[in-house]
């Protein structure tokens, strides 16, 4: 029995045997355990990609995955080797690296926090406690290594974290007391509309 449906599906296995041998050979060059550089890692997935296309017809049926898999790439392509730049272990090379890099960092901020969901420092100044959590090496920085390189920047940085902020002090009083809160927004709003 077995014999004859390898038999019968003799023609399926070739096609699925050479994409299988595109895919591996994808994992292996994105893996980089020669350590070429980023040059090099770029040259040899090009030359993958180039060979795919041009024998994408011997793919059979599986034809459509294998275009697929070119358009996804190229829409990839910018991104596709920014951690390649970065010393290995710095930034994480797969999707699975970095989930795990962002729970990590939830594990933390649940541990010290005792809170089971986000905390609200989380939730206003997330972008920069993550980027902290995640990009501080276990010896710590010196004071070199902290200051900002570009001041305007820094302190658009702030302005957005200080603006987060005030929205959830709002969000706080309006909890408190509603009635107040509206009263007073009535207020500002009258004083702009009316005359003076």
């Amino acid at each position: 029995m077995l014999g004859r449906a390898l038999a019968q599906t003799a023609s399926m296995w070739k096609p699925i045997r050479l994409c299988y041998s595109w895919v591996h050979r994808a994992a292996r060059i994105l893996k980089n355990e020669e350590g070429l550089r980023l040059e090099e890692l770029r040259r040899d997935y090009r030359r993958l990609l180039s060979e795919m296309s041009s024998r994408r017809e011997e793919a059979g049926t599986l034809s459509g995955a294998v275009s697929l898999f070119s358009k996804v790439t190229k829409s990839y392509w910018k991104g596709l080797f920014c951690c390649y730049r970065f010393p290995e272990g710095t930034l994480p090379r797969t999707n699975n690296d970095l989930e795990h890099l962002f729970g990590s960092a939830r594990y933390g901020e649940r541990r010290a926090s005792g809170r089971r969901n986000a905390s609200p420092a989380m939730v206003v100044r997330g972008s920069v406690r993550m980027l902290a959590a995640v990009a501080t090496p276990p010896e710590g920085f010196n004071a070199q290594d902290i200051r900002p390189t570009d001041v305007e920047r820094w302190r658009a940085l702030r302005a957005s974290l200080e603006k987060r902020r005030e929205s959830r002090r709002a969000q706080l009083r309006f909890r408190r007391d509603p009635d107040a809160y509206l009263g007073r927004l009535e207020e500002q709003l009258l004083k702009q509309v009316l005359p003076s």
